[in-house]
């Protein structure tokens, strides 16, 4: 345990002070547990959530659909039909499905899928990407509402005896203060 507790702040570091990147001192650490012994080949294979990366691939390669058959252009000027030109409306639509969207599938798979659309609807409206695409990404994080939407709420879903309910009530309000927060301080750091 001191070792792997050691080889993950060593990942740490690379990966916030260095050129390293996340990516390649995420790699070098699982190399490094193996090389160790602290993580057998057959532990790591174990641990490997495949249906996880089933879905992002699939999310992926749907989003990719999307963007050269002209779907999520066309899906785009369909929610620019409800918002009309107005982006701050936009960008709480696409905030809102992508929250929708990460309680009933995973946030990687709602992530991707929303990620080119709202690209679309960016370039439709003759304005900047970026707080769209920050609004996909926090839209797709806070998965609070529903048990099955994160992997961390499953976590503790079993062992805290917590009923599909209590979600709801305490995620709801927590959705929606990210929802409010999001949609207020995007614009200022991110601006149309």
């Amino acid at each position: 345990a001191p070792l792997a507790i050691g080889i993950l702040i060593i990942m740490v570091i690379l990966a916030s002070f260095s050129g390293f990147g996340m990516l390649k001192a995420a790699v070098l650490a699982s190399i490094i547990m193996l090389i160790t012994k602290c993580c057998s080949p057959k532990q790591a294979l174990d641990n490997i959530e495949w249906s996880v990366l089933v879905v992002i691939g699939a999310a992926l390669g749907l989003g990719e659909a999307l963007e050269s058959t002209g779907g999520a252009e066309a899906i785009a000027n369909t929610f620019m039909g409800f918002t009309g030109d107005n982006p701050l409306i936009s960008l709480i639509v696409v905030y809102g499905i992508t929250t929708f969207l990460t309680e009933i599938i995973t946030n990687n798979a709602a992530a991707a899928f929303m990620f080119y659309i709202s690209l679309s609807l960016a370039e439709n409206l003759g304005v900047n990407y970026m707080p769209f695409v920050i609004a996909v990404m926090l839209g797709a994080s806070a998965s609070f509402a529903t048990p099955i939407g994160y992997q961390t709420n499953m976590m503790v879903y079993g062992p805290g005896s917590y009923k599909f309910t209590d979600f709801f009530r305490a995620g709801i309000p927590m959705n929606i203060l990210f929802w409010i927060i999001t949609i207020i301080l995007t614009p200022i750091f991110y601006p149309f």
